[in-house]
C-alpha cells in the first residue's frame, strides 16, 4: 500500500539561489543581518546558505555566539512557508551538534519550535519534530520537553499525524518517558500505544513497543498496561518477523510483569510458551529481554513450575557470546531453581 511522502523540495515559484557568502569573518554576521531583512527573497537566500554552513559545528558555534538563535525563533512564525521550512531545517541541523543542543535549552528553542505543532505544511512539522527527537535523546533535552508541557500534545498528535511524523513523535516520547511518564499516562498514552502495536508499519510497531517499555517503568505505568489489557498484544508481537519488534515487546513484558497482577496477566496470555524460543534468538537484545521477562514470570509459582522443565536451556545461555546475556541467564537459573 502506497503512503504519501513528505517532500523537502521547495515550491516551484521559489528562487533557490543562495545568498552570496561574504568572505571570512564577515560571512555569518552578514547572513544574520539578511535574516532580518524585510525582503522575502533575501531572507530565503540567507536561510539556504545558512543550512549549508551550520553542518560544520564550528560555524554553528559562531552563529550561536553572534545571536542567530533569537532571529531564527522569530522566523519560525514567518508567513512564508519556505522561510519556516528552512528555519526549522537550520535548527534541526544545529541540534545535531552538542553546542546546538546545549543552546536550544539555554535559549528556549523547544517552546518556540512547538508553535509549529499545527503548521499547515507537512515538511515544517516534520523538521520541527525531528529537532524535538534529537533533543529527546539527551536527558536534559527530554526534561526540557517535559517542562515545556508538550507531552499531552505529542501524545494526542499520534492520533492525527501522518505516518512519517508519527515515527518521530514515538521516538521523542520514548526519550521523554524515561525521565517522566505521568503526563503521558494522564493523557491516555497507553491506550493509544496499544492501538499502534497493530500498525502495518514495522517501524511504528517497534517504536510503540519501545515507548510501552519506557512507560511501564513506574508503578503507575505497569498498572495502566494491566488495566488496558496490553499483555495479549505484546505476546502477539513476540512472533513478529522483525527482531526490533520482538525485542521491544519482550522488554515491555519484562517491565510490566514485575507486579503480581502483571505476572499472571502475562502467564495467562501464554507469554512463557512464546518467550521460551526467543532465548535462542539470533539477536542478543531479544535473548536478553526474553530471559529477563521469563525471570520475572518465574517469581510466580505457576511460572516457576513450567520453567523448571527448561532449566537446561537457560544454562546453555550461560555460555552466550554476550556477557550481559550470560549474567541474565545465571540469574534466571537461580530464580527458577530457588526453593523456599
Amino acid at each position: 500500500m502506497a503512503h504519501p511522502r513528505i517532500s523537502s523540495k521547495l515550491p516551484p515559484d521559489i528562487d533557490p539561489t543562495k545568498a552570496p557568502i561574504a568572505f571570512g569573518r564577515r560571512a555569518l554576521p552578514k547572513l544574520n543581518e539578511e535574516l532580518q531583512d524585510s525582503d522575502l527573497l533575501t531572507r530565503q537566500r540567507a536561510l539556504m546558505s545558512l543550512c549549508d554552513l551550520v553542518h560544520d559545528p564550528e560555524n554553528a558555534y559562531q552563529a550561536i555566539g553572534i545571536g542567530f538563535l533569537d532571529n531564527l525563533k522569530k522566523l519560525l512564525l514567518d508567513e512564508d512557508q519556505t522561510v519556516r521550512q528552512k528555519t526549522t531545517e537550520v535548527l534541526y541541523i544545529m541540534a545535531t551538534h552538542n553546542v546546538g543542543r546545549y543552546n536550544f535549552i539555554k535559549h528556549k528553542i523547544i517552546p518556540a519550535l512547538a508553535q509549529l505543532l499545527n503548521d499547515p505544511v507537512d515538511i515544517c512539522r516534520w523538521n520541527m519534530h525531528y529537532g524535538l527527537k534529537l533533543m529527546s535523546e539527551l536527558a536534559s533535552g527530554a526534561i526540557e520537553i517535559v517542562e515545556s508541557s508538550l507531552i499531552p500534545s505529542l501524545v494526542l498528535k499520534l492520533n492525527t499525524e501522518n505516518e512519517e511524523i508519527q515515527k518521530l513523535i514515538l521516538e521523542t516520547l520514548t526519550g521523554c518517558l524515561r525521565v517522566e511518564a505521568f503526563e503521558a499516562l494522564a493523557t491516555g498514552a497507553v491506550g493509544i500505544l496499544k492501538e499502534m502495536l497493530n500498525h502495518l508499519s514495522v517501524e511504528i510497531r517497534s517504536r510503540a513497543a519501545e515507548a510501552l517499555m519506557a512507560i511501564s517503568v513506574p508503578l503507575e505505568g505497569k498498572n495502566m498496561v494491566f488495566q488496558e489489557e496490553v499483555f495479549p498484544d505484546l505476546v502477539f508481537l513476540l512472533n513478529d518477523d522483525d527482531a526490533e519488534v520482538r525485542g521491544n515487546a519482550a522488554g515491555a513484558l519484562m517491565n510490566a510483569a514485575i507486579t503480581t497482577q502483571g505476572k499472571y496477566a502475562a502467564i495467562n496470555a501464554a507469554a512463557i510458551e512464546t518467550l521460551l524460543p526467543l532465548i535462542h534468538d539470533e539477536k542478543s537484545k531479544v535473548r536478553l529481554y526474553s530471559i529477563k521477562a521469563l525471570t520475572m514470570l518465574a517469581e510466580a509459582p505457576e511460572g516457576r513450575k513450567i520453567l523448571l522443565c527448561h532449566v537446561e536451556e537457560f544454562q546453555e545461555r550461560m555460555k552466550d557470546p554476550s556477557e550481559v546475556v550470560q549474567r541474565a541467564a545465571k540469574i534466571a537459573v537461580e530464580v527458577i531453581t530457588w526453593k523456599p
